[in-house]
């Protein structure tokens, strides 16, 4: 490569020199790296994957003989732009049938290629230099990513136990608040698995009015619940005002490398983000869009999928609450997000100064797979999207998980 290319990138994502050094390895990236090399340091034995972050079951066949017929159509074949009318009208449907919400196809929803790509987009709509976004801390961070490349800043709200894994909305400094132009949330949440209330949702409308400010709710755990109703931002009175929700296929219909869902809300901001859109994509192939509209139609796929996290979930608090974490049921979504131990003693005693360490020693001792999260303290997350054949094979997965960590005293 010639040498003045180093020169030539962008500030955003290192300017001057980048690729001259090695940069700091993501996460996501370093977990894989310790499950490789565990399973080298392991031979034969089962690797545990509870870190898995994407659903482990196939997309319903319904929606897979749709797309191997859509795909087929001539009628198909072209350039989606923003959309087909099937998904819009399916969105419409859904948001109706599921959340109470009424939404007119036409003006308020759009077809996103997932949820990333729509929080990738939507901060060139918002974002100029200086302006502050509001994110929650831990939590999806590619809105804030692309908000930076603008030149804006992130402001975190930390997600603690004390405050029930909601933001705190009432000691956002004022200087901050000046400059805030949107607040992103995302229910129930990633990693937290915690949700939101009505009522706080009535806050956060509140407060988006009192504060001009836009709300981004990234809602693809919103129907993944244990009980009761499943809670849209936009069913609280004055939220269509204020704010966008993302829907998509990926986690809440085992659809996660389909890339294909919508936006819906505030008709101005759907303009926006179509605007944009436009000029950032050539749109979903319109088989998938139409295959993913037969998702929609049938959101008693969602439900049985729910049924089944909740039943490991309840095996996996059980589990880990024999151990000592003090793991509580979430609301939804197919995280368990716990505090992660300080030490553990076994044959010897094992500190552990925050979530990763932790995380880093129960993949190389025991072959189990966990995400670290130490944003807003040392946490671990706990996954049951782990690969079970069936009923008797998740009990088998679940049990050998106890297994591996009983000869365990964990201090917290």
């Amino acid at each position: 490569m010639s040498t003045y290319l180093h020169n030539l990138f962008a500030q955003r994502i290192g300017g001057p020199g980048y690729g001259l050094k090695e940069a700091p390895i993501y996460k996501f990236e370093r977990i894989k790296r310790a499950k490789r090399a565990a399973l080298v340091a392991h031979p034969g034995k089962e690797l545990l994957d509870f870190g898995v972050g994407e659903p482990d079951s196939m997309a319903d066949s319904k929606v897979v003989a749709s797309l191997a017929k859509e795909a087929s159509l001539p009628e198909n074949r072209g350039y989606a732009d923003n959309g087909g009318p099937r998904l819009r009208l399916a969105a419409a449907h859904y948001m109706k049938e599921v959340f109470g919400v009424t939404a007119d196809p036409e003006t308020e929803i759009l077809h996103s290629i997932g949820s990333k790509a729509a929080l990738s987009i939507l901060p060139a709509a918002l974002i100029d230099p200086g302006d502050v976004v509001l994110m929650t801390s831990p939590g999806y961070p590619v809105f804030g990513t692309h908000a930076a490349y603008y030149g804006g800043v992130v402001h975190s709200l930390p997600l603690t136990p004390e405050n029930k894994y909601l933001p705190r909305l009432d000691n956002i400094p004022r200087a901050i608040l000046d400059k805030a132009k949107v607040l992103v949330l995302n229910y129930p949440n990633n990693p937290t698995g915690a949700s939101a209330s009505p009522a706080f949702f009535q806050q956060v409308v509140e407060f988006a009015k009192r504060e001009e400010i836009v709300v981004i709710h990234d809602a693809a755990y919103t129907a993944l619940i244990f009980e009761g109703k499943p809670l849209s931002f936009l069913s609280i009175p004055g939220a269509k005002d204020v704010g966008l929700e993302l829907h998509t296929t990926s986690k809440a219909f085992n659809m996660t490398g389909w890339r294909c869902g919508f936006v819906v809300g505030n008709s101005l901001l759907v303009k926006a983000y179509a605007d944009v859109k436009d000029n950032t994509d050539s749109g979903q192939f319109l088989a998938l869009q139409n295959a993913s509209a037969v998702a929609f139609e049938n959101p008693q796929i969602t439900r049985d999928t729910s049924a089944k996290y909740s039943r490991r979930m309840d095996s996996l608090v059980q589990i880990l609450q024999k151990a000592g974490f003090p793991a509580e049921k979430p609301a939804g979504s197919f995280f368990l997000y716990s505090r992660a131990p300080k030490s553990a003693t076994g044959a010897k005693e094992q500190v552990f100064p925050n979530g990763e360490a932790f995380s880093k020693w129960l993949i190389e001792e025991q072959l189990v797979s966990t995400v670290p999260w130490d944003e807003a303290g040392a946490n671990v997350r706990f996954s049951v999207t782990f690969a079970a054949r069936d009923r008797k094979d998740e009990d088998r997965v679940l049990g050998e998980l106890a297994s591996r960590l009983k000869p365990y005293q964990f201090q917290f």
